[in-house]
């Protein structure tokens, strides 16, 4: 029973920072831009947040800050490859790679190999619900996670609602499926495109500050570790829905948390654990192909 709540309680942990990087990534798919720069938006947030608590001790300025880096980011994603219309894919792999630059070059700087916020204990930013804190087994899985944790749950309702239920939403998509239709109807397509993918890169940002300001008290290159890309893998397979990539957000989260409580039994072959989250992503992407291509041909004979 420890084990399995372990694994739940972990499935939470690590499915949040993907999570907040899903519903806002989302976005930008149903404007029909690749936002392969998830992973430096998220990178740079957690960068950023760090550095600043780390020299003001102050966590709102840090949050101000890991946003305002993401949003920066999401600037000059904007700017390359939506104004000037450059390659995404080119200016996002760019991106990825300059917060790692960055980041070395700064903590070279500062003389450390990693950001350790010493002065901030992370398990006080822990929040405990009084009440559900004290129900077995549920209690001990959905009690006892950072702000931005719930923050992010919750946040896949509200990006629901912001996609279907608004105008915003509507003329997002409309971009994204016909952008000729959509400039004959007189919206602004490269506006609507941007704003997107800010969208994205604030939550992006906050992904990076609960990566590691909150959850951590640490930054060190590398440790985004390829969540974004897991992010852009889970909305392809949510095909753009807020609901239905966060629960991929969350089946890859479940699959971490696995490898991680697994490893601890293994001994000398924990460090084969390690694969799990990334096999179950490339399983998933082609259970997802299969699907798609079958619906394509059964569309097609029907239509014959």
């Amino acid at each position: 029973m420890d084990l399995l709540a372990s694994i739940l309680y972990d499935t939470v942990y690590h499915a949040a920072p993907i999570i907040l990087c899903v519903i806002g990534g989302v976005f930008a798919y149903q404007a029909n831009v690749l936002n392969i720069a998830l992973e430096g938006m998220m990178g740079i947030g957690a960068f950023a947040s760090t550095l600043t608590v780390y020299f003001t001790n102050s966590l709102v300025l840090g949050l101000l800050a890991g946003v305002l880096a993401a949003l920066i980011f999401g600037a000059i994603f904007s700017v390359m490859g939506v104004t000037l219309r450059g390659n995404v894919i080119i200016i996002g792999v760019a991106l990825n790679l300059l917060v790692t630059a960055i980041a070395g070059f700064v903590m070279v700087r500062m003389n450390v190999a990693n950001i350790s916020l010493s002065s901030l204990n992370v398990s006080d930013l822990q929040i405990i619900i009084p009440g559900i804190d004290a129900i077995p087994i549920l209690g001990p899985i959905v009690s006892g996670h950072p702000i931005l944790t719930y923050v992010a749950f919750i946040g896949i309702w509200l990006m629901w609602v912001l996609s279907y239920r608004t105008k915003f939403g509507t003329y997002v998509r409309v971009v994204g499926e016909n952008e000729d239709a959509a400039k004959s109807l007189g919206l602004k397509t490269n506006f609507y495109k941007i704003v997107a993918i800010l969208i994205g890169a604030l939550t992006c940002g906050l992904a990076g500050i609960n990566l590691s300001t909150e959850r951590l008290g640490l930054y060190t290159n590398g440790m985004t570790a390829g969540r974004g890309f897991v992010a852009i893998a889970a909305i392809y397979c949510g095909r753009g829905d807020p609901l239905k990539s966060s629960l991929y957000a969350i089946l890859f989260g479940f699959a971490r948390s696995l490898s991680i409580n697994l490893a601890i039994y293994a001994g000398p072959a924990s460090g084969l654990f390690d694969v799990i989250p990334y096999v179950v992503m490339v399983v998933v992407l082609l259970v997802v192909q299969v699907s798609k291509r079958r619906n394509v041909r059964t569309r097609g004979f029907a239509n014959g």
